[in-house]
């Protein structure tokens, strides 16, 4: 059972619930006393009192945070030195994590992925940073063993950045953001709102942490109940689960769209540090006897059963056993979805043909990466599998343990050799599943996975040549007891088994003799290697009076994922090359929107270079005839860019690239009514563009030119509400609007990017 609490709760000691209602009072003074305000009990949050520890403003409405450690891999750790070092980078003031669990194996581009690495340990040496080559650990294996420290925070330029199971408040967000932190700038934010989330009882036989993780997010993602707020895991029900299995499910938080996460800790998490040699890393950490949260996510995990998420989000979830039962109309329902998701009429897309005298097949099994790779799911799974063969008709089965130290163990008391014995394959430590680089299932295959996201073609299939395969994700254990019965789909709780549970032995050397430290140690004279792949950023001018967009690309979907805006996968080869890698955007949803950004940056280029504005674009100088009948205008100083709407784009990836692409292309703004992150906003900022918000029915379409007069000036004034044209329908008014931004917000937009805003200060 998991129940969403309508209003804020009070938790009292640790395990009592009180509603904000109409008898909470009462109810506090029965319990407690003299209770705390509201306002008091909020700061009795473990969230409230983390944050306040970092926070350097002095003001806990409007936080400004410096984080004590940073970490990042090798699709973005380029792209943020690069800035850094444009934007005066002297040295790495805090811990800098440059991991290589994201090289392409799989990927075209001859030297391209090797010299990344080459760039990456040699800024490593040269700026005090810590590099982990590639097949070492996945980067927030690394951060769990490594980095992580009880009432800690850390940034990751990924997504996944989450900890808090180990006591460490861990954020997911675009590469701009780390380079604030590089150039000792802080982390700018309202106070988030925090929700508690109440675990009690003890999970079933076979019932792992990506069961729990999402059948939580199957509960909130839809409605929104924990965007862009702190999840923060309380009851007596942690202490049911195990350190490995709290990990699995803290670590697919980001699926929810929460902000960030912390749990309380326990002798089990001490252990953990123990085990990690560093005892000293570890912190007690409980709510304040009274603590207020602004809801409440109550979850008996008792009740919890076997849980996949059907293609194309991890919130689109069943039970196995329901799926199982109502199976045709289950996959009627996924169908009528993928036609949403997928958008494209080349595919003809279809589940039923892997319904096999009524039950479903899958052609692939994979455990791997951040969420599935961990010691405690892959000893599950080869219990399950332990004297049974995975067949050999179209089924297979992957493994990647999560590290180096994890495999290790895994070899040592035989777990490897049980899962080879049954038809399985086990791969070093590697992100590629996740992220199309590793394991593409076959055209109209179906793939079943611990892992983390399930978007459209993030498997790797190229749904514009004709290519379409599915991911479902499910808990390793159920994976397991599926390729027992050689891809017929199974649930672990009807599998008997004897869940060995082996103590876990860490091998530190693995680390002290591989991963080059050179925290507090850098050297200067170190010259940064560059391979022929990787470029600076192009030169991006700064924000004018006025603006003409032209709306190039128009998105109706429910949500728009970064992975849509740019594909992973081996679109990955051209992490390094801005311009390469912006010839991607888009690809996979509207393949047009290249060539129609570019034939409008052309004019702005021309601008930009003194030359004829309407030579470049002729359709322009209709455009500024037809707004110079109603304002004076100057083509030479009014920017000319491109937009796209999107009704709630930014769900899922904290790659910058989804922003920095369109702003590469020429882009200046996205439409939305509303953003699904906070991370993709600040992308878009961090860019130089502008996060423009409209409620209601369109008045422009894809194609119409948009005149914005005085944007520089309303930025500086601080005005929400934006008075826009569409030029092409009678100078047609509407509004749009900003929503709230900070000093330095509107600093770097109006300076056109961050790179632009950090020079202007040098």
């Amino acid at each position: 059972m998991i129940k969403l609490y309508d209003n804020g709760v009070y938790l009292v000691n640790g395990t009592d619930i009180v509603e904000d209602n109409g008898e909470a009072a009462a109810a506090l003074a029965a319990k407690c006393g003299q209770a705390p305000s509201k306002e008091e009990a909020a700061k009795g949050t473990m969230a409230y009192s983390i944050l306040e520890a970092h926070n350097t403003s002095g003001n806990m409405k409007q936080l400004q945070i410096k984080f004590d450690k940073l970490t990042s891999h090798d699709i973005t750790f380029v792209g943020i030195i690069q800035t850094a070092r444009a934007s005066g980078l002297e040295k790495f003031p805090i811990p800098y994590v440059l991991t290589n669990c994201h090289n392409s194996l799989c990927a075209v581009g001859g030297t391209i992925n090797e010299d990344d690495h080459m760039f990456g340990l040699s800024c490593a040496k040269k700026y005090g940073g810590i590099y982990v080559p590639p097949h070492q650990a996945v980067i927030h294996q690394y951060a769990r063993e490594m980095l992580a420290e009880g009432g800690k925070m850390i940034l990751g330029s990924d997504s996944h950045t989450r900890y808090g199971a180990l006591g460490t408040m861990a954020m997911g967000e675009g590469g701009p953001e780390l380079v604030k932190q590089l150039l000792s700038r802080t982390y700018d934010i309202n106070m988030p709102g925090v929700i508690a989330v109440y675990l009690t009882g003890k999970p079933q036989k076979g019932v792992g942490p990506q069961d729990i993780a999402l059948a939580i997010i199957g509960a909130v993602f839809a409605n929104g109940y924990v965007n862009n707020k702190v999840m923060e895991f309380v009851g007596d029900g942690v202490a049911n689960l195990s350190a490995d299995f709290r990990i699995g499910v803290d670590v697919m938080t980001t699926e929810t769209t929460c902000l960030s996460s912390i749990w309380t800790t326990d002798d089990k998490i001490k252990e953990f540090y123990e085990i990690h040699k560093r005892p000293e890393g570890y912190k007690e950490l409980k709510p304040a006897d009274v603590a207020y949260y602004d809801g409440m996510v109550y979850v008996d995990l008792s009740t919890i059963k076997p849980m996949i998420a059907m293609p194309f989000h991890p919130s689109n979830v069943y039970t196995i056993e329901e799926l199982n039962a109502n199976l045709m109309d289950i996959l009627d329902d996924v169908e009528k979805r993928a036609l949403v998701s997928l958008d494209n009429n080349k595919v003809n897309y279809t589940l039923k043909d892997k319904v096999h005298n009524g039950r479903l097949y899958v052609e692939q099994g994979v455990i791997a990466g951040c969420a599935g790779g961990g010691f405690e799911n892959v000893c599950d799974a080869a219990d399950i599998l332990r004297g049974k063969y995975i067949g050999a008709d179209e089924f297979s089965l992957s493994v990647y343990p999560s590290s180096q130290p994890v495999f290790m163990e895994l070899v040592k008391n035989g777990t490897i050799a049980d899962l080879m014995e049954t038809g399985a394959t086990v791969r070093s430590a590697f992100c590629g599943p996740c992220f199309g680089a590793g394991d593409v299932p076959p055209n109209n295959g179906l793939s079943i996975r611990h892992s983390t996201r399930n978007f459209p073609n993030r498997e790797g299939s190229k749904v514009n040549n004709g290519q379409i395969a599915s991911v479902a994700l499910m808990d390793a254990r159920s994976i397991a007891a599926t390729a027992a019965n050689q891809g017929y789909l199974t649930a672990a709780t009807d599998i008997d088994v004897d869940f060995k549970k082996p103590k876990y032995f860490f091998d530190s050397a693995i680390y002290e003799n591989r991963v080059y430290n050179g925290w507090g140690n850098a050297k200067p004279e170190t010259e940064v290697k560059f391979g022929p792949n990787i470029k600076d950023w192009p030169e991006m001018s700064a924000l004018t009076d006025n603006l003409v967009l032209k709306v190039v690309s128009e998105i109706h979907d429910p949500v728009t994922t970064t992975d849509e805006l740019i594909p992973s996968g081996e679109t990955s080869s051209f992490r390094s090359n801005p311009l390469g890698l912006a010839e991607f955007t888009l690809s996979r949803k509207d393949p047009a929107y290249v060539g129609r950004a570019k034939e409008v940056q052309a004019a702005e280029k021309a601008r930009v270079a003194g030359e004829d504005i309407f030579a470049a674009l002729p359709e322009v100088e209709e455009v500024f005839n037809i707004i110079n009948g109603t304002f004076n205008v100057s083509p030479q100083e009014t920017q000319i860019g491109s937009t796209i709407f999107a009704v709630k784009p930014g769900d899922g990836s904290a790659r910058e690239q989804a922003a920095s692409c369109q702003k590469v292309l020429g882009g200046f703004a996205n439409i939305a009514n509303e953003y699904a992150t906070k991370r993709y906003r600040s992308n878009l900022i961090n860019w130089g563009m502008l996060p423009f918000l409209y409620q209601g029915e369109l008045p422009f379409e894809n194609g119409d030119y948009l005149f914005i007069k005085d944007i520089k000036k309303a930025i500086e004034e601080k005005n929400d509400t934006i008075k826009a044209y569409v030029v092409n329908k009678g100078m047609k008014e509407f509004e749009l609007h900003l929503g709230n931004l900070t000093e330095d917000e509107r600093d770097i937009i109006e300076k056109g990017c961050l790179i632009n805003y950090y020079r202007s200060q040098m």
